[in-house]
């Protein structure tokens, strides 16, 4: 069922039109017609050929009488335009591939994120008065790298760290020394 499912929704979807649906879907003559005397204007659609884009074959019902329709119809602007719905359909089911791949990857790091995080020795308030150099290590908490395989996510926590260690020295600095490093 489910392969059956996934065929009926790539032919509908990646099948090109035929003809007879592309007069329905692709092309359109559309009239824009202002007001006239005691008639609101109106935008007229109809699938037509460019050649019969006119008010005379667009407009129907016409509004007015036989001896106006001349006048009303100089008034009407129609254009003839054309596009491509399985372009459009390709794009937007592209497009919410995309949004999804991107939902999913961010439910699996909203999942697997915590199970991998440690807690940091370096998560701490901002500005600790009593706090001293001394007390606080620089020193990273981890054993040695040489222990454990060197993957991409461990390379990245390391950087955090260190960079999370100069933060945390130049706030000391700034806050207790008063002084910016250079």
């Amino acid at each position: 069922m489910n392969y059956l499912s996934l065929a009926a929704f790539a032919w509908c979807v990646l099948l090109p039109p035929s003809e007879s649906s592309k007069a329905f879907e692709d092309i359109r003559c559309k009239c824009i017609c202002p007001p006239y005397r005691n008639i609101s204007g109106q935008i007229y659609k109809n699938n037509v050929s460019q050649k019969d884009c006119n008010c005379l074959h667009v407009v129907e019902p016409m509004p007015v009488p036989g001896h106006d329709v001349e006048a009303y119809c100089l008034l009407c602007e129609c254009k003839y335009e054309e596009r491509s719905t399985t372009t459009i359909k390709i794009i937007i089911i592209i497009y919410l591939s995309v949004i999804g791949a991107l939902l999913l990857y961010m439910v699996f790091l909203m999942v697997v994120d915590p199970l991998i995080r440690k807690p940091s020795a370096y998560t701490q308030p901002l500005h600790n008065e009593e706090e001293t150099e001394d007390t606080h290590s620089l020193a990273p908490v981890r054993p040695a790298a040489s222990n454990r395989a060197n993957t991409v996510l461990e390379r990245v926590e390391g950087a955090q760290e260190r960079w999370k260690r100069q933060v945390q020295e130049q706030r000391k600095t700034v806050f207790d020394r008063h002084k910016m490093l250079s």
